[in-house]
């Protein structure tokens, strides 16, 4: 009963990781085999050499991820304090410097 409520499953599952490093985006995306899909408090191990992707290009590789899901417990605190913790990624100024 105390594993469910942490979570400690964990399931292996193949995907696509997708990087992109062009001037329009740069970013990298997971997408899971069959649907897969993660949920807040799970934790997600792609598996591989880190991946180095030159200006101006986008990548597409197959890899194995371990997804490790957070029992119901975890996942309700994560929705709890979710919208509070992206708040502190936000830093917002609308102040204007004089520059002489």
């Amino acid at each position: 009963m105390i594993e469910r409520m942490l979570g400690k499953r964990s399931e292996e599952v193949g995907c696509t990781v997708e990087v992109s490093n062009t001037f329009d985006s740069l970013h990298a995306h997971v997408r899971f085999d069959g649907g897969v899909t993660v949920e807040p408090g799970d934790e997600v191990l792609v598996h591989g050499a880190p991946v180095e992707v030159p200006y101006g290009e986008t990548a597409y590789l197959r890899r194995r991820a371990t997804i490790r899901r957070a029992g119901w417990l975890e996942r309700a605190w994560t929705r709890a304090t979710g919208d509070f913790e992206f708040m502190e990624l936000c830093e917002f100024s609308f102040s204007e410097r004089a520059t002489l």
